[in-house]
């Protein structure tokens, strides 16, 4: 099964934890965020609009197409003015014609059939000189092996059936590449980045994070059973390790319009 995103047993998934600065790093080398305004794309309970806010941003618009996570996302930006979170679809977020100067979209690629229409949508709402930037995972960056950092790795040795649900949704790099061209981006880069998802003190916090399958739609395609398999499997390998620093390896692409 696919994660529910409408579901409200999944509303904290995606808003229960803060962004690294190894994230927080990579974007600065790439944009100065001072002053500009963002929009979030996909932006699940508002943890990276937040981010890009902590980062210098005027203002971040969010857009989900789940009320449930738009709801979490309000809750938990609450204290911050300068973020407004709207209900759009990732194809046509009915925004205004060059109202951003930075699109961004995480984990959300991934979930869309139509690249074309994704990136003829940034480019909209691009002003002139802004900067797309889409960060999402190739079948590449999940093949590397489990260990106590990429923990990811230990999900496809325990079921490797579970890298044939990834073969058919993860983008491929040039895929990606070549849909930003099409649609009028221009200045375009490719970078990965090793990000930091979280700091787990003890093996027992690691653990009830997986059972909650939070902020991992991929656990998804397992079922309860099968879930707590998983986490005994990992629990033989991670147990005695503290912390746990838990990190992921990313794919980057940039586009301008100029």
């Amino acid at each position: 099964m696919n994660i529910d995103f409408h579901d409200q047993k999944n509303k904290a998934t995606y808003s229960g934890r803060a962004v690294d600065q190894s994230w927080s790093q990579a974007m600065l080398k790439l944009v100065d965020p001072t002053g500009k305004h963002v929009i979030d794309v996909g932006s699940g309970g508002g943890i990276y609009s937040r981010a890009w806010l902590e980062l210098g941003a005027a203002s971040v618009i969010g857009v989900d197409f789940s009320q449930v996570m738009l709801s979490a996302a309000r809750e938990n930006t609450q204290d911050l003015a300068a973020i407004t979170f709207l209900h759009g679809d990732a194809l046509n977020t009915g925004l205004p014609d060059c109202s951003a100067d930075i699109v961004f979209a995480r984990a959300l690629i991934h979930h869309l059939d139509d690249l074309d229409a994704f990136f003829a949508e940034m480019f909209r709402l691009l002003r002139p000189g802004g900067m797309c930037i889409v960060q999402d995972r190739t079948l590449e960056d999940i093949q590397f092996a489990g260990t106590a950092e990429h923990i990811r790795g230990y999900f496809f040795s325990c079921y490797p059936h579970l890298l044939d649900t990834e073969k058919n949704r993860r983008p491929e790099r040039e895929q990606v590449m070549l849909a930003q061209q099409r649609n009028g981006l221009s200045c375009l880069e490719f970078h990965t980045l090793w990000e930091v998802r979280r700091t787990y003190r003890v093996w027992d916090e690691l653990k009830a994070d997986l059972l909650d399958r939070t902020g991992r739609s991929i656990l998804h395609a397992l079922s309860d059973v099968e879930l707590e398999a998983l986490v005994d499997y990992m629990g033989q390998k991670l147990s005695e390790q503290q912390p746990i620093v838990e990190k992921d390896r990313w794919s980057l692409w940039i586009g301008t319009k100029e």
